[in-house]
């Protein structure tokens, strides 16, 4: 399977033209499923919860419409981050599908302001099955804390898609041991750029990537530059957890000792 992993420079709250720059982007190349960033279409650094009340959506919103529409188009998959109206605001990541959306993540980990701007999310780390594979969703900081990716794994999945908005330097590499511990894929889709706003400063460090389930890095963006990468991979050597005849990653765990 193909899998692209997309970088951009969201302009904060117009959200028609960065949608429609994603999607250029995206025309580029040929994926069977493309990773967005986090809040790709809004922007990341809201003043205050009455400014995210203005750009969330539910679910079925705009955001979804013109990416599910593309999907179709280009009978792909893909998944894209927003701040998600419910019956509280989540930050959130959709997977859609050619025909519908499959499946809802909502950050577990929030970071810095988030938490005082969005509810913690409630929906655990599903799975999903996908034709080339098993898919799960985390979002940005949830890549600090092992649980988020384990959990996961636990559950079968095969990739990680994480949409992310990065300004500490430690994730990319991170994610390396990450992928190693689980023998699992992951795509970190970052933005590059800055926000300055409402007197708080974020300034976001690209170098999305994807990295195989052996903690191989097949590659890495640049730290400032809009940019697209695919990688063709085989989902399949993530359901083998064994390192030698001895270490099985997930039957070794001493689940009787932690």
């Amino acid at each position: 399977m193909q899998i692209a992993v997309v970088q951009t420079n969201p302009i904060f709250g117009d959200v028609v033209n960065n949608i429609k720059r994603a999607l250029s982007i995206m025309q580029s190349v040929k994926a069977d499923i493309y990773i967005l960033p986090e809040l790709f279409a809004t922007g990341y650094n809201f003043i205050d919860e009455e400014e995210l009340k203005i750009l969330a959506e539910p679910i079925d919103g705009y955001t979804y419409k013109e990416i599910q529409k593309w999907a179709k188009e280009n009978s792909t998959y893909i998944v894209y981050g927003f701040p998600e109206k419910a019956d509280k605001i989540f930050n959130s990541s959709a997977l859609i599908g050619p025909n519908n959306l499959i499946g809802l993540y909502r950050k577990v980990h929030l970071y810095d302001r988030e938490n005082i701007l969005f509810s913690p999310g409630n929906l655990g780390f599903p799975v999903f099955d996908l034709p080339f594979g098993k898919v799960g969703m985390m979002i940005c900081f949830d890549w600090i804390y092992p649980e988020s990716a384990r959990s996961l794994a636990l559950k079968g999945v095969q990739l990680i898609a994480h949409p992310a908005n990065l300004v500490l330097p430690y994730c990319p590499d991170a994610m390396v041991t990450r992928c190693l511990e689980n023998r699992v894929f992951s795509a970190t889709a970052n933005r590059v750029g800055a926000e300055n706003r409402g007197g708080f400063n974020f300034e976001f460090i690209g170098n999305s990537e994807i990295v195989a389930h052996n903690g191989k890095i097949l590659t890495r963006l640049s730290a400032i530059e809009e940019s697209i990468s695919v990688v063709e991979i085989d989902l399949s050597l993530a359901s083998n957890k064994k390192i030698n005849q001895w270490n099985d990653l997930v039957l070794g765990r001493r689940i009787d000792q932690y």
